[in-house]
Protein backbone atom coordinates (compact mmCIF):
# COMPACT_ATOMS: atom_id res chain seq x y z
CA UNK A 1 0.00 0.00 0.00
CA UNK A 2 1.56 3.45 -0.65
CA UNK A 3 1.19 6.33 1.67
CA UNK A 4 3.40 8.96 2.82
CA UNK A 5 4.05 7.21 6.27
CA UNK A 6 5.66 10.57 7.79
CA UNK A 7 2.65 12.96 6.25
CA UNK A 8 0.24 10.83 7.22
CA UNK A 9 1.70 10.76 11.31
CA UNK A 10 1.71 14.22 10.81
CA UNK A 11 -2.13 14.61 9.73
CA UNK A 12 -3.10 12.07 12.34
CA UNK A 13 -1.51 13.17 15.66
CA UNK A 14 -4.16 15.05 17.35
CA UNK A 15 -6.75 12.80 15.74
CA UNK A 16 -9.05 9.99 17.87
CA UNK A 17 -8.12 6.33 17.95
CA UNK A 18 -12.09 6.36 16.27
CA UNK A 19 -11.20 8.75 13.54
CA UNK A 20 -7.73 6.97 12.75
CA UNK A 21 -9.39 3.81 12.74
CA UNK A 22 -11.88 5.16 10.21
CA UNK A 23 -8.98 6.51 8.15
CA UNK A 24 -7.20 2.97 7.93
CA UNK A 25 -10.51 1.14 7.42
CA UNK A 26 -10.99 3.49 4.98
CA UNK A 27 -8.08 2.63 3.36
CA UNK A 28 -8.28 -1.26 3.76
CA UNK A 29 -9.60 -3.81 1.80
CA UNK A 30 -8.80 -6.70 4.15
CA UNK A 31 -8.01 -5.38 7.51
CA UNK A 32 -7.18 -7.23 10.53
CA UNK A 33 -6.47 -6.86 14.75
CA UNK A 34 -4.60 -8.61 16.11
CA UNK A 35 -4.45 -9.26 19.97
CA UNK A 36 -3.34 -11.31 23.41
CA UNK A 37 -6.25 -10.23 25.55
CA UNK A 38 -3.02 -8.56 27.63
CA UNK A 39 -3.40 -5.18 29.76
CA UNK A 40 -5.32 -2.69 27.90
CA UNK A 41 -6.32 -4.56 24.68
CA UNK A 42 -9.72 -4.71 25.34
CA UNK A 43 -9.43 -0.59 24.11
CA UNK A 44 -8.00 -0.94 20.63
CA UNK A 45 -10.70 -4.46 20.67
CA UNK A 46 -13.44 -2.22 21.27
CA UNK A 47 -12.28 0.88 19.29
CA UNK A 48 -11.70 -0.92 16.44
CA UNK A 49 -15.06 -3.06 16.41
CA UNK A 50 -16.98 0.03 16.69
CA UNK A 51 -16.40 1.20 13.47
CA UNK A 52 -16.07 -2.08 11.77
CA UNK A 53 -17.79 -4.82 13.39
CA UNK A 54 -16.98 -8.01 11.69
CA UNK A 55 -13.13 -7.45 11.69
CA UNK A 56 -10.95 -10.24 12.09
CA UNK A 57 -9.72 -10.80 15.65
CA UNK A 58 -6.48 -12.77 15.18
CA UNK A 59 -5.30 -14.32 18.86
CA UNK A 60 -1.83 -16.42 18.47
CA UNK A 61 -2.43 -17.93 21.92
CA UNK A 62 1.44 -19.44 23.19
CA UNK A 63 -0.34 -21.59 24.97
CA UNK A 64 1.34 -20.49 28.46
CA UNK A 65 -1.07 -17.51 29.19
CA UNK A 66 -2.07 -16.72 32.81
CA UNK A 67 -5.57 -18.21 34.36
CA UNK A 68 -6.77 -14.81 34.28
CA UNK A 69 -5.79 -14.06 31.25
CA UNK A 70 -7.86 -17.05 30.04
CA UNK A 71 -10.96 -15.79 31.35
CA UNK A 72 -10.45 -12.36 30.55
CA UNK A 73 -10.17 -13.33 26.77
CA UNK A 74 -13.65 -15.19 27.22
CA UNK A 75 -15.10 -12.44 29.11
CA UNK A 76 -14.69 -9.93 26.10
CA UNK A 77 -14.62 -12.05 23.46
CA UNK A 78 -18.74 -12.45 24.33
CA UNK A 79 -19.26 -9.01 25.69
CA UNK A 80 -17.63 -7.64 22.36
CA UNK A 81 -18.97 -10.73 20.07
CA UNK A 82 -15.31 -10.13 18.77
CA UNK A 83 -15.08 -12.09 14.99
CA UNK A 84 -11.88 -14.45 16.72
CA UNK A 85 -9.58 -16.31 14.91
CA UNK A 86 -7.65 -18.57 16.79
CA UNK A 87 -3.75 -19.74 16.19
CA UNK A 88 -2.20 -21.71 18.54
CA UNK A 89 1.69 -23.49 18.53
CA UNK A 90 1.44 -26.72 16.41
CA UNK A 91 3.19 -28.52 19.48
CA UNK A 92 0.74 -28.35 23.00
CA UNK A 93 2.25 -27.42 26.14
CA UNK A 94 2.43 -30.43 27.80
CA UNK A 95 4.88 -32.29 24.43
CA UNK A 96 7.18 -29.07 24.56
CA UNK A 97 7.60 -29.13 28.59
CA UNK A 98 9.13 -32.55 28.10
CA UNK A 99 11.20 -31.64 24.73
CA UNK A 100 11.92 -27.89 25.83
CA UNK A 101 10.52 -26.80 28.09
CA UNK A 102 10.72 -23.03 29.12
CA UNK A 103 14.35 -21.61 28.14
CA UNK A 104 15.20 -18.04 29.48
CA UNK A 105 15.74 -15.69 27.90
CA UNK A 106 19.85 -15.59 28.17
CA UNK A 107 19.35 -19.66 27.30
CA UNK A 108 20.11 -20.41 23.18
CA UNK A 109 16.97 -22.60 22.93
CA UNK A 110 14.64 -19.63 23.73
CA UNK A 111 14.95 -17.88 19.95
CA UNK A 112 13.45 -21.31 19.25
CA UNK A 113 10.99 -21.43 21.81
CA UNK A 114 10.02 -18.10 20.70
CA UNK A 115 9.71 -19.21 16.78
CA UNK A 116 7.42 -22.28 17.83
CA UNK A 117 4.93 -19.96 20.40
CA UNK A 118 4.74 -17.00 18.77
CA UNK A 119 6.16 -16.45 15.12
CA UNK A 120 5.58 -19.31 13.58
CA UNK A 121 1.67 -19.13 14.84
CA UNK A 122 1.81 -15.37 13.91
CA UNK A 123 3.22 -16.01 10.49
CA UNK A 124 0.56 -18.84 9.37
CA UNK A 125 -2.28 -16.41 10.55
CA UNK A 126 -0.93 -14.01 8.13
CA UNK A 127 -0.17 -15.88 5.25
CA UNK A 128 -3.77 -17.18 5.76
CA UNK A 129 -5.64 -13.80 6.05
CA UNK A 130 -3.01 -11.61 4.34
CA UNK A 131 -4.28 -8.41 5.58
CA UNK A 132 -3.33 -4.97 3.97
CA UNK A 133 -3.88 -2.89 7.32
CA UNK A 134 -3.20 -4.44 10.38
CA UNK A 135 -4.77 -2.83 13.66
CA UNK A 136 -2.64 -2.80 16.90
CA UNK A 137 -1.69 -1.42 20.26
CA UNK A 138 1.17 -0.49 20.32
CA UNK A 139 2.36 3.00 22.40
CA UNK A 140 4.81 5.00 23.07
CA UNK A 141 7.25 4.27 26.16
CA UNK A 142 6.41 0.44 25.97
CA UNK A 143 9.88 -0.67 24.47
CA UNK A 144 12.65 1.24 22.27
CA UNK A 145 11.76 -0.27 19.03
CA UNK A 146 8.22 1.70 19.90
CA UNK A 147 9.05 4.53 20.86
CA UNK A 148 10.69 4.67 17.03
CA UNK A 149 7.68 3.90 15.10
CA UNK A 150 4.51 6.26 15.20
CA UNK A 151 1.25 5.89 15.07
CA UNK A 152 1.54 4.62 11.17
CA UNK A 153 3.91 2.75 10.34
CA UNK A 154 5.17 -0.53 7.75
CA UNK A 155 5.52 -4.10 9.28
CA UNK A 156 8.81 -5.81 7.81
CA UNK A 157 6.32 -7.68 5.33
CA UNK A 158 5.01 -4.54 3.98
CA UNK A 159 1.28 -4.16 5.59
CA UNK A 160 0.30 -1.24 7.17
CA UNK A 161 0.59 -0.60 10.57
CA UNK A 162 -2.12 1.34 12.40
CA UNK A 163 -1.95 1.89 16.42
CA UNK A 164 -5.09 4.15 16.91
CA UNK A 165 -3.60 4.29 20.59
CA UNK A 166 -0.14 4.92 20.29
CA UNK A 167 0.46 8.39 22.37
CA UNK A 168 -2.07 7.31 25.45
CA UNK A 169 -0.91 6.62 28.56
CA UNK A 170 -2.11 4.07 30.88
CA UNK A 171 -4.29 6.90 32.93
CA UNK A 172 -5.73 8.04 29.02
CA UNK A 173 -6.39 4.28 29.20
CA UNK A 174 -8.11 3.88 32.39
CA UNK A 175 -10.43 6.88 31.95
CA UNK A 176 -11.13 5.44 28.21
CA UNK A 177 -12.40 2.00 30.26
CA UNK A 178 -14.42 3.82 32.14
CA UNK A 179 -16.30 5.45 29.97
CA UNK A 180 -17.15 2.55 28.04
CA UNK A 181 -17.35 0.25 31.30
CA UNK A 182 -14.65 -2.30 29.94
CA UNK A 183 -13.31 -4.79 32.12
CA UNK A 184 -9.17 -5.00 32.27
CA UNK A 185 -6.99 -7.81 33.76
CA UNK A 186 -2.83 -7.15 35.00
CA UNK A 187 -2.83 -10.85 35.82
CA UNK A 188 -0.51 -11.26 32.29
CA UNK A 189 2.53 -13.46 31.43
CA UNK A 190 4.55 -13.68 28.25
CA UNK A 191 7.10 -16.46 28.00
CA UNK A 192 8.89 -14.97 25.05
CA UNK A 193 9.28 -11.44 26.52
CA UNK A 194 9.53 -12.40 30.51
CA UNK A 195 10.82 -8.86 31.03
CA UNK A 196 7.66 -5.79 30.08
CA UNK A 197 10.06 -3.80 27.92
CA UNK A 198 11.63 -6.51 25.64
CA UNK A 199 10.40 -6.60 22.68
CA UNK A 200 8.42 -9.78 21.51
CA UNK A 201 9.60 -9.93 18.23
CA UNK A 202 6.46 -9.67 15.81
CA UNK A 203 7.09 -6.07 15.29
CA UNK A 204 10.85 -6.16 15.02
Amino acid sequence: MSVNIVEINKELRFKSPTEIISWGISLAKNPVITTNFRPYEVAILNAVTEVKKDIKVIWCDTGYNTLQTYKHAEEIIEKLDLNIKLYVPKQTVAHRNVVLGVPSIEDKKHQLFTEQVKLEPFTRAMQEHKPDVWFTNLRKGQTAFRDSIDIVSESKDGILKVSPFYHWSDKDLDTYLNQFNLPNEFTYFDPTKVESNRECGLHI
